[in-house]
C-alpha cells in the first residue's frame, strides 16, 4: 500500500489540475504511471530537496519520474500549467486573465558542485552561482522566469526575461523596477517594447539625531522660530515600497521548497521549471480551498 506524503496531490487539487494536464498518447504501450504519480513525486522532490535517485519507493522509479520531468521541461508542459492556473485565480478574482502590469526582479543563488552550463560571479552580492530573474503579476503569480549566469547584470537580464515573455504578454504595458535597472535595461523596455517603467528607489538614509537637533538649531537661529528637529527625520521602521514588496514576496514564496534554497540543477532549463512547479503547487492549492 503507497504511503501518503504531505506533498501528494489531494482530489480536490488533482481535479483542479487534470484538465490541463496533457492527456496520454493513444499510440504505442499504455502509460505505466498515472501523470498525477509523477507530479505528486516531482512535488516531492521540490519540496524535500532530496536527489532523483533517493526518491522513496512509494513513487514510481526516480529514471521514469526525470525521463517525464525532463519531457515536460521540454515541452514547455510546466510553463502551461502555471500560465493555466493563474489565469484561472485571476479570473476568480475578477480580474483580467492576462495582466497589464507587472515587476521584474532578480535573486541571486550559490550553484553546487554538480556542475553545469552558465555559472558566474555576481560581485555586487559576492555569490558564484546563477540568477533566477522573475516577472510577475501585482498579485505576486509568476508570468515568466529566466535563470541565467549571475555574472550579467541585472539590465542584461533584463532584456532576457522580457523578450522570452513578449509573446505571451501582449497586454502588459507598465512595469516596476529597482534601482538596479535604471540605465540601459529601462531604456530598452521603453524604447524597444514600448512600456512605461517606473523606477522604485529605496527612501533616503535617515540621517544622525545629533545632525538633525543641529539642522534645528541653526534654521531657529535663521528664522527666529523654533523647529522640532523630530520632524526633519524620516519615519522609522519598515517602509513598504511600491509594489517592489510583491516581487520580494514570491520569491519568500519559492524559498519554502528546500529544492530551491541553491540551485542543484545542470541546465537552466530545469531550474526554471521548478520555479513553474512550485508555483503551480500552490496555486493549485489556492484553487482547491476556493
Amino acid at each position: 500500500m503507497k504511503r501518503n506524503y504531505s506533498t501528494d496531490l489531494s482530489d480536490e487539487e488533482w481535479g483542479c489540475l487534470e484538465p490541463h494536464v496533457p492527456p496520454p498518447n493513444k499510440r504505442g504501450r499504455p502509460r505505466a504511471h498515472a501523470a498525477r504519480e509523477i507530479l505528486d513525486a516531482v512535488f516531492y522532490v521540490l519540496k524535500s530537496g532530496c536527489p532523483w535517485r533517493l526518491l522513496p519507493r512509494d513513487f514510481p522509479p526516480w529514471e521514469t519520474v526525470y525521463w517525464w520531468f525532463g519531457r515536460w521541461r521540454t515541452d514547455g508542459t510546466f510553463e502551461r500549467l502555471n500560465a493555466a492556473l493563474r489565469e484561472r485565480l485571476r479570473t476568480r478574482s475578477g480580474r483580467n486573465p492576462l495582466p497589464s502590469a507587472g515587476i521584474a526582479d532578480s535573486q541571486t543563488t550559490k550553484t553546487t558542485g554538480v556542475g553545469g552550463e552558465q555559472r558566474g560571479y555576481d560581485g555586487n552580492k559576492k555569490v558564484r552561482g546563477r540568477k533566477r530573474h522573475l516577472l510577475v503579476d501585482t498579485e505576486g503569480l509568476v508570468l515568466k522566469a529566466k535563470v541565467h549566469s549571475a555574472k550579467v547584470p541585472d539590465q542584461d537580464g533584463l532584456k532576457l526575461l522580457l523578450e522570452s515573455a513578449r509573446g505571451g504578454l501582449w497586454r502588459l504595458s507598465h512595469l516596476w523596477l529597482d534601482a538596479g535597472y535604471q540605465g540601459r535595461g529601462k531604456r530598452w523596455a521603453e524604447e524597444v517594447l514600448g512600456l512605461s517603467v517606473e523606477i522604485v528607489r529605496k527612501p533616503p538614509r535617515p540621517v544622525p539625531e545629533k545632525v538633525a537637533k543641529r539642522w534645528a538649531e541653526e534654521w531657529a537661529k535663521a528664522e527666529g522660530k523654533k523647529i522640532d528637529w523630530e520632524r526633519l527625520m524620516p519615519p522609522r521602521g519598515y517602509v513598504a515600497l511600491p509594489r517592489r514588496w510583491v516581487v520580494e514576496r514570491t520569491f519568500s514564496w519559492l524559498g519554502q521548497n528546500r529544492r530551491m534554497s541553491k540551485d542543484y540543477e545542470r541546465l537552466c532549463a530545469s531550474a526554471e521549471a521548478f520555479v513553474y512547479a512550485a508555483m503551480i503547487r500552490l496555486m493549485v492549492r489556492r484553487l482547491a480551498r476556493a
